[in-house]
C-alpha cells in the first residue's frame, strides 16, 4: 500500500510520520496490537449481498457469515460500525440459521450468543442498512461520475460490512452487488453472474475463494473502461480505468502483465481468481487488495510513471494478502517485503544499479526518519493500526530483507523465500515464522540478526579513516550512536585506478582497528561499494 501526493522521492508514496515507541525485548513472537480476538470461532465465508442507488448514500446489506467452531461453542463479535448521526449501520435482524440470534451491538460490536446446541460450522444472517462514514467511499469521480469504492485499510471494512475487521481471521468471501444498471461493477474475485433485474437494476456477483483478509477486499461501481491486457498463465491481467482515461490508462497499467509474471516465477503461485487494475478514489497511492487493485485517479497519465508503484501493490499479492501478518505489530511482513520486492523486480529489468539507487535513497529516509522518531521497525507499544506505517515499516524492513540477502547469498535467500511462502501461502505469519523459515533453509541461527535490526532501534552510526603503511592498510572504525553497539559484516572497497578490491570485515566492537594486506597504496577507500549494510557515515 502507497500513500497518496506523489511526495516519495523515487516513486509515489509517502509513509505518516507517527512512529514513537520504545525497545520491548519481546523476542520474535505474536504482536499484542490490542484487537479482542474470538477464541473459539473461525470466519470460513462471508456473503455480502449489497443494494447501492443514486437517490442518496444509504446502503442496504445483508450478509451471511459461516462461522466453525472449535471444541466449544462461545459467544463471538463481528465489528459493525454503528449508526451515530448522519453515518453508521443500523441493525434490522441477526439471525443464526433461520430464527433469530441472540445479540447485542454496542461499541461497534454485534456480540452473538450461539444456541448452546448445533453443527460445529453455523451460518449467520446480519441485515443492516445505513450510510458509511468510511470504508466505502461514496463521491464522485474527478470527471463527475457517481461512484462507489471500497478502500478498507487498515479496519475501516467495519463501516459497511459486518466482519471480523483484522487480518488474523482470513475467510474466503463473495460480493452480490445490486446497482443502477448503467453502472459497470468489479470486485473481489470472479465474476460469476451479471443479471438484468428489470426497473433499471442489475445483479453483479463475484466470488473469491482464497481466504482474504477484511483489509484487502473492495468494491468498484462506477463507469469503467474495461480491456484484457494479458493472461498470466490462466490469471487474466485487466485494466479499469475511467472512460476518460481509457487509452492512458490501458497503456499505463499495461506493465502489470510483466510484474504479475517475475513474481510467479521467483516467489510461487498466485492465489487469486484474477489480476483487475483498478482506477478508483482512494485515500492512498496504492491500495493492493487482494485480486483488484486501487490506484489513485491521477495514476493515469499516459506516460508509464507508475512501473514502481504497481510492482509494490502486486508484490502484497503474495506477501502482505496472501502470507500475512498475524498481528499489526508486524506489518513489515507485508511493507518491508513489498518495498523490497519492488526493488528486486526494478533490479531485474535495470540492473545491479537500480537496485543500489533505491537503496541509498531509502538510507537516506531512514536517517533522517530516525532522528525525530527513534524506534524500531517492531514496534509493540503501537495499539492503532493506522500507526503502524513508516519508514521503518517501509524502508527499514526492506533493508533488512536486503542485508539477510547478502548474508544468505542470493539462492538461499530465494529458496527460503520460496518456503516461507509455501508454508504461510493463504494463512497468517509473524516475524518468528520467518526466521524460523530462513533458519531452516540456510542452517543459519539468525535471532541475533532479527533483534538488532528489527527490535533494536537505530541503525549504526560509524566514524571511521584509513591508513596505509608498508602494505598495510589500516582502518579504524567507531560506531558513536547513543545505543547500544551493533555487529555486522561490512564490505570495504580498496580502489586502485580503475579496479576495485573487496574486502570484508566483521563490526563487532564499539571501537576497533582493521589490519589489510595490500600490494600498495589505495587511491581510495570506500565502505559498502555494494549498497549491502545499513549505516551511516558520520
Amino acid at each position: 500500500m502507497e500513500l497518496n501526493n506523489c511526495q516519495r522521492p523515487h516513486w509515489i508514496a509517502y509513509y505518516p510520520i507517527v512512529w514513537a515507541g520504545l525497545l520491548i525485548c519481546m523476542a520474535l513472537g505474536h504482536g499484542q496490537d490490542g484487537y479482542p480476538r474470538n477464541e473459539s470461532a473461525d470466519v470460513k465465508h462471508y456473503v455480502f449481498d449489497l443494494s447501492l442507488n443514486d437517490l442518496n448514500n444509504e446502503i442496504v446489506g445483508e450478509s451471511s457469515i459461516t462461522v466453525g467452531f472449535d471444541n466449544e461453542v462461545k459467544d463471538f463479535a463481528l465489528d459493525l460500525v454503528g449508526k451515530s448521526g448522519e453515518f453508521g449501520m443500523e441493525l434490522t435482524g441477526v439471525f443464526e440459521g433461520d430464527t433469530e440470534a441472540d445479540y447485542t451491538h454496542s461499541g461497534d460490536k454485534i456480540v452473538i450468543s450461539p444456541k448452546p446446541k448445533g453443527a460445529s460450522t453455523r451460518t449467520y444472517k446480519v441485515q443492516y442498512r445505513g450510510v458509511p462514514e468510511r470504508g466505502l467511499v461514496i463521491d464522485t469521480t474527478k470527471f463527475g461520475r457517481r461512484s462507489f469504492f471500497g478502500d478498507n485499510w487498515p479496519n475501516l471494512a467495519r463501516h459497511w460490512l459486518p466482519c471480523v475487521d483484522h487480518p488474523y481471521d482470513k475467510a474466503t468471501v463473495e460480493f452480490r452487488i445490486t446497482a443502477p444498471d448503467h453502472y459497470d461493477v468489479v470486485a473481489t474475485g470472479k465474476k460469476i453472474e451479471e443479471s438484468n433485474l428489470g426497473n433499471g437494476r442489475k445483479l453483479t456477483s463475484y466470488q473469491e475463494t482464497a481466504p482474504v483478509a477484511m483489509k484487502v477486499v473492495t468494491i468498484g461501481v462506477t463507469n469503467f473502461a474495461t480491456k484484457l491486457l494479458g493472461m498470466v498463465g490462466e490469471i487474466p491481467v485487466t485494466a479499469w480505468v475511467y472512460p476518460e482515461n481509457r487509452l492512458d490508462g490501458f497503456s499505463d497499467y499495461g506493465v502489470a502483465k510483466e510484474v504479475l509474471s517475475y513474481f510467479v516465477d521467483h516467489i510461487g503461485p498466485y492465489s487469486y481468481a484474477k489480476l483487475a487494475n483498478m482506477q478508483a478514489k482512494t485515500q492512498w497511492g496504492g491500495l493492493e487488495n487482494a485480486g483488484t487493485i486501487s490506484y489513485f485517479e491521477n495514476s493515469v497519465t499516459g506516460k508509464n510513471e507508475v512501473e514502481g508503484l504497481i510492482a509494490h501493490e502486486i508484490a502484497h499479492q503474495w506477501f502482505g494478502n496472501s502470507a500475512t501478518e498475524n498481528s499489526w505489530n508486524h506489518v513489515w511482513l507485508s511493507e518491508g517485503f513489498a518495498t523490497y520486492f519492488t526493488i528486486l523486480y526494478q533490479e531485474s529489468v535495470y540492473g545491479n544499479g537500480k537496485r543500489k539507487e533505491e537503496l541509498q535513497l531509502d538510507r537516506k529516509s531512514i536517517i533522517e526518519y530516525y532522528q525525530k522518531n527513534p524506534s524500531p521497525v517492531i514496534d509493540h507499544t503501537i495499539k492503532d493500526p493506522m500507526k503502524v506505517l513508516s519508514i521503518n515499516t517501509y524502508e527499514k524492513g526492506s533493508w533488512v530483507l536486503n542485508m539477510l540477502r547478502h548474508r544468505l547469498g542470493d539462492e538461499v535467500f530465494w529458496k527460503g523465500v520460496r518456503a516461507y511462502y509455501q508454508t504461510y501461502r493463504n494463512a497468517n505469519a509473524t516475524t518468528a515464522d520467518f526466521r524460523a523459515i530462513m533458519e531452516s533453509v540456510s542452517g543459519d541461527a539468525l535471532e541475533d540478526f532479527f533483534k538488532q535490526w528489527l527490535f533494536t532501534k537505530g541503525h549504526p552510526e560509524l566514524q571511521w579513516n584509513w591508513t596505509y603503511k608498508k602494505g598495510t592498510l589500516r582502518i579504524s572504525v567507531q560506531q558513536v550512536q547513543e545505543h547500544a553497539s551493533f555487529q555486522f559484516p561490512l564490505d570495504i572497497g580498496i580502489v586502485h585506478g580503475d579496479g576495485t578490491i573487496l574486502k570484508t570485515i566483521f563490526v563487532d566492537m564499539p571501537s576497533k582497528t582493521y589490519e589489510i594486506k595490500v600490494a600498495g597504496k589505495p587511491d581510495k577507500v570506500v565502505l559498502d561499494p555494494g549498497s549491502w549494510f545499513l549505516f551511516e557515515e558520520k
